[in-house]
């Protein structure tokens, strides 16, 4: 089962990330997202099929079903950031043509791939005396999330000029790289199992992250939408008022686009900082 879920999955970032260069979806930087994550994620599952087939599995220094179902939970939130940022940012400006069907096309793999990378992470947690990695549960799958849509906020506030004529915008680019690094610190310490090696309990260590990247998320929630779409701060509240929107270049998403995608996504990363701090509080503090 698990190798014919593997090859789906090589099957499918293949083709979707062939489909994706046939039309030129790497001349823009959120084009080259979705195709790196389509590549990387080819490139990982191939050496992890060829890792078990050789049967090299026991020369690694850690657990390998830890690190294979790890993969695997970061290749599904992978494709499906992808599945979804790709025919947002493309599919809608393409003319019917040839090009808007391998477009479409290329996200229908995007989505078998990130169902294929979901049914093994299934298959795997419902083994018997499957020893379930950190990224499979509620707490691991939350933070790949908080890493992965900050890693797509990056990719859309690529351009400076977005955000160095307001310190204000700054600090919010500030916050979004804070709470990134606090969420991979969280992750990499489980995944490494340091955790016990804090001076603090790791469940009060993890509440108190988490909550700061609450209360900095919360102030980058108000901040950016105010200083890029408030007039009185010099923004813009109306699409029409960007010139780079009028343009309709299906390579690029326009200035306008991005702020609002920004936005979007602040307020989504915050939801899943704030069920992430409700989950921990309720696991360790009043379930325990």
């Amino acid at each position: 089962m698990g190798c014919c879920l593997r090859r789906l999955q090589l099957l499918s970032t293949c083709v979707a990330f062939s489909l994706g260069a046939s039309v030129g979806t790497w001349k823009g930087t959120i084009g080259n997202w979705s195709m790196f994550i389509w590549c990387f994620c080819f490139v990982v599952t191939l050496i992890n099929l060829i890792v078990e087939l050789c049967e090299l599995e026991d020369h690694f220094p850690f657990s390998w079903d830890n690190f294979l179902i790890t993969c695997n939970c970061y290749s599904a939130l992978l494709c499906l950031s992808a599945s979804i940022i790709y025919p947002t940012t493309y599919i809608q400006f393409l003319p019917d043509s040839r090009y808007r069907d391998r477009t479409i096309t290329s996200t229908a793999f995007s989505c078998l791939a990130f169902v294929a990378y979901a049914m093994e992470v299934a298959w795997t947690r419902a083994q018997p005396n499957m020893i379930t990695g950190y990224m499979a549960t509620v707490p691991g799958l939350l933070k790949g999330l908080e890493t992965i849509v900050a890693c797509v906020i990056f990719v859309f506030i690529s351009s400076p000029y977005l955000y160095l004529h307001q310190p204000a915008l700054v600090w919010c680019v500030a916050v979004y790289s804070i709470c990134f690094l606090l969420s991979s610190v969280a992750l990499l310490l489980n995944l490494g199992k340091c955790d016990n090696r804090l001076p603090v309990p790791f469940p009060i260590f993890q509440v108190v992250l988490t909550l700061l990247s609450v209360l900095l998320y919360a102030t980058a929630l108000v901040l950016w939408p105010l200083y890029q779409f408030n007039q009185k701060f010099g923004g813009q509240p109306q699409r029409s008022s960007d010139v780079s929107c009028s343009d309709r270049l299906t390579s690029l998403v326009c200035t306008w686009n991005q702020r609002l995608a920004v936005a979007s996504l602040t307020a989504i990363n915050l939801l899943i900082y704030v069920t992430d701090l409700v989950f921990s509080v309720h696991l360790d503090f009043v379930s325990g």
